[in-house]
């Protein structure tokens, strides 16, 4: 818990144990970013209103407060690229944002779109995922020489660990593989490996498992009929019978990094198709988890749709340990 009321300053009354988890001591670092919603394309193309009238525009402050209660040495902010053009009330929120950092006394890059923003395919992870990350030190820590900050530097450090993408094939092709049934048993139509944590495809009625068998085997023939967002939106009316403005389906390439897992993931699976045709499914939890570079030990509980919203929703593990190596070779 963060919140404790136990500050004297009415201005921190919502925080809570963080007082007593500290002690009186120094903080080096803190990690965070207010929730991603408000400043999503998906999110602002489903709101009417384009998430302009969205609180959660604002909910930022709060990492601003901590920042100001605790005086970390530095801070690392996470985000979706498009925190960097959304405008609630007509202004861009990264410019509010990067003023409150300074107010704060943190300095951080002037150039966000060109240094702060990653794809994290580039650092091994088998996924095109791209993040803003917004590094600041504190002003009296923000030492400078020849020109070069301690801003500079991280992003710097942070770049020189790139390596070579990893692929879908790369990431889950060791899986055993998980057929569909010929009859469903109750909500459950493919065999699966129940030994295996997490290994076990969501339910596909038969009308389903047609449609991914045959998208699936039209790239693996290099038919490649069904490519175009047209000829996808096409499929989808001539064999559910409804229409769409987007296309709903999508295989994933076995020589490429995935597309984007997002928390919404644990509605649909419609655009996260296993590559392989006799299988015939979107992809499982375990498929999900390491793509998000999640290592085998780490198992996820609670419902199938909690599990792939967590995994959704987090920063993947091996971007994280960069991340953390980049902070501290700075030795602040």
């Amino acid at each position: 818990s963060l919140f404790s009321g136990k500050s004297n300053d009415p201005k921190y009354q919502d925080f809570i144990g963080l007082d007593e988890l500290c002690h009186g001591k120094s903080i080096d670092l803190i990690i965070g970013g207010p929730p991603c919603q408000a400043y999503s394309l998906a999110g602002r193309v489903r709101d009417p209103n384009g998430m302009r009238n969205d609180y959660r525009n604002y909910l930022f402050e709060s990492y601003i407060k901590v920042l100001e209660r605790f005086k970390p040495k530095a801070f690392i902010f996470e985000n979706v690229p498009g925190i960097l053009n959304a405008k609630p009330g007509g202004i861009k929120i990264i410019d509010i944002i990067s003023k409150a950092f300074s107010k704060a006394g943190y300095s951080i890059s002037g150039d966000l779109k060109s240094q702060a923003l990653f794809n994290l395919a580039e650092f091994g992870v088998p996924q095109n995922r791209n993040r803003v990350i917004i590094f600041g030190a504190r002003n009296d820590y923000q030492k400078k020489s020849d020109g070069y900050s301690i801003v500079d530097e991280f992003y710097a450090r942070l770049n020189g660990k790139k390596e070579n993408t990893k692929t879908v094939h790369a990431a889950i092709s060791d899986l055993k593989p998980i057929l569909p049934m010929k009859k469903a048993l109750g909500r459950i139509s493919h065999k699966s490996d129940e030994d295996f944590p997490n290994h076990l495809p969501r339910y596909h009625n038969l009308r389903d498992i047609k449609i991914f068998r045959d998208l699936a085997k039209d790239i693996e023939t290099g038919t490649m009929n069904y490519i175009s967002t047209e000829a996808l939106k096409k499929l989808y009316t001539e064999r559910t019978g409804k229409t769409s403005n987007v296309h709903k389906y999508y295989v994933l390439r076995k020589d490429k990094p995935s597309n984007l897992i997002p928390a919404h993931l644990y509605k649909d699976g419609l655009r996260h198709i296993h590559y392989d045709s006799k299988q015939a499914r979107s992809i499982t939890v375990r498929e999900a988890a390491r793509l998000q570079s999640f290592s085998d030990d780490f198992v996820f509980y609670g419902s199938m749709g909690d599990q792939y919203k967590m995994i959704g929703n987090a920063v993947p593990p091996k971007f994280s340990a960069k991340l953390a190596e980049a902070y501290l070779a700075l030795r602040l």
